[in-house]
Order: structure tokens, then C-alpha cells, then sequence
């Protein structure tokens, strides 16, 4: 089999790289700099001159709040570039598989959506997400569309854990939102579940998150007790914080069928977010700097 991988300079790209690596598959991952999906002549060209068996989007727009004023990149990125990438896969008769987001959803059902559920997003990201999972039904043949929710991994500009600890380690005091409720979603797990999932043809529309949810202060009291932080957390409300985007309350996803066809479920947030946490205190000892 052979993979190519976009997006590959982030943290889902890389984590895909790493393990390609691992199980020594071929692999070609190329970062924004390398390809940009915007550019279907560039996407054409790269993907007709590899032949991947499975072209593996993982470039996004991911700064909710800044697509509030720069919709247009947005749009680009996560709605044209989806487009680019459908019609290549199928000139070459490849398998799509593309990330979209739970912010497709307005967060006002309060119970984990399903993939029967209608998206009705609130915001300029959700709407260009959304615009991306169109195309790639419209324009590709076979594909695998995953909805992801808040991806953790080793990008610390991205990844929610890192970037709090970099807050802890220059604050005493933290506030965090209490009242948005989500499914923390470790990038090795993905990973593993979509290697698992593409094995089986079973194309489609998929919700893949680690199990259980949580608002954002649950994670990060989780977090911060687990490095052992002195400091005081504080719940606050989403409009204390005057961001430009909206943000959905309730945002879960439900994985169903995802069990069924992969054999198995992912692991439940917490566990998931220790087992990243061991990795950190062993590995990134300079970023942390915390004792663990």
C-alpha cells in the first residue's frame, strides 16, 4: 500500500508519518510548503506522479477564531482544498480519507450527535468544514469522511494539554471554561483507528473520538493534577472570554458504527490523556519542565 499524507507538518500529518514509518509502509508526507492543497494543479500533478492506494488529508485551517475575519483562506483550505483532493483521488482511483470537525454542529441537542444527525454550524470554521465534507461527497468515489474533536498531540501552538502547560508554568492562577462539552481526541489513537478503518472498504461518514466527555476545565483540572500543578484552576463561563467565534456548548459525538466495523472502541479521554502525558514527561522534559 502506498500513502500520501497532506498536511503532514501538523500534528495528526506527523503522527501519520510516524507510525507509516513504524510499520515500514510507503509512505510520502508533504507539508504546506511542500503542497498546497488549494492548488489543483499542484494536487493533480502530485497525486497523479505518486499513485497513492489512500490519500490521507490532514491539512486544515484550524484558527476558529481568526476564520471569523479571514473566511476566505478558510474556505480555501478547508472547502476547496477538500474539492482539489476528491477529484484527484478519483482521477487516479485512490481513497480519499479526510478529518472533518464536531463544530458542524451548533451544540444545542445537549446528546452526543450521530452521523444521522444534520450539521448546522455557528460559525466561519464550522461552515467551511462543512463546505470541505460536500465536496468530498459530491467529487470523490470512495472516501472515508471523519469528524474529529478536539485532536491533541505534539504541535504546541495546537495541541489544548501543551499549551496549558506552557500556561502553568507561567501562571498561578488559570481560568477555564466550564460550560463547553466535548470528547478530547488523542492523535495516536486516530491514527490507529483509520488505518484499522481503511482495511475494510466500508466507506463513508464516521465520528472518531476517545470515549466519554468532558468540558474544557474537567480537562484541565485532569491535566494539571496529573503534572502535579500548585496552582489554582478557576471554572469560568464561554462569555468571559471575548472571542470572535462561537463556540458550540455540546459538542460530543457519538462513534456509532465505528465499533462495529473496526472490531473495537477507543479508549475512554482520560486514559487517553495520561497515556500522552507519560509520553510528554519522558520526551518533552524542556517543554514541560513540570514534575510528573
Amino acid at each position: 500500500m502506498k500513502f500520501l499524507i497532506t498536511g503532514a507538518d501538523g500534528q495528526l500529518g506527523g503522527e501519520f508519518a510516524k507510525e507509516l514509518e513504524k510499520r515500514k509502509l510507503n509512505y510520502l508526507a508533504l507539508g504546506r510548503e511542500d503542497l498546497d492543497i488549494t492548488d489543483f494543479k499542484k494536487i493533480q500533478k502530485a497525486v497523479a506522479d505518486f499513485k497513492p492506494d489512500f490519500l490521507i488529508n490532514c491539512a486544515a485551517y484550524n484558527d476558529v477564531d481568526r476564520a471569523e475575519e479571514d473566511w476566505q483562506t478558510a474556505f480555501l483550505v478547508n472547502g476547496i482544498g477538500p474539492k482539489n483532493l476528491a477529484i484527484a483521488a478519483r482521477e487516479n482511483n485512490c481513497v480519499l480519507v479526510h478529518y472533518s470537525t464536531d463544530y458542524v454542529f451548533d451544540g444545542k441537542k445537549n446528546f452526543p450527535y450521530t452521523i444521522a444527525d444534520t450539521p448546522a454550524p455557528i460559525n466561519k470554521y464550522g461552515k467551511s468544514k462543512l463546505l470541505g465534507e460536500n465536496f468530498v461527497r459530491d467529487f470523490a468515489e470512495k472516501y472515508y469522511l471523519i469528524r474529529l474533536s478536539s485532536v491533541f498531540g505534539n504541535n504546541p501552538k495546537a495541541s489544548f494539554p501543551l499549551k496549558l502547560i506552557s500556561w502553568a508554568k507561567e501562571k498561578k492562577e488559570l481560568k477555564i471554561v466550564d460550560d463547553q462539552f466535548f470528547s478530547p481526541t488523542f492523535t495516536g489513537d486516530v491514527v490507529k483507528a483509520t488505518l484499522d478503518l481503511i482495511k475494510t472498504d466500508a466507506y463513508g461518514l464516521y465520528h472518531m473520538t476517545n470515549s466519554g466527555y468532558c468540558s474544557r476545565y474537567e480537562w484541565a483540572k485532569y491535566i494539571l493534577e496529573k503534572i502535579h500543578w500548585q496552582g489554582k484552576i478557576i471554572p469560568a463561563k464561554s462569555e468571559d472570554f471575548h472571542s470572535l467565534a462561537k463556540r458550540p456548548k455540546f459538542s460530543v459525538l457519538n462513534n456509532f458504527p465505528l465499533k462495529d466495523i473496526i472490531g473495537y472502541g477507543l479508549p475512554d479521554w482520560k486514559e487517553a490523556t495520561e497515556r500522552y502525558l507519560n509520553t510528554l514527561s519522558t520526551n518533552y522534559k524542556s517543554i514541560t519542565n513540570l514534575r510528573m
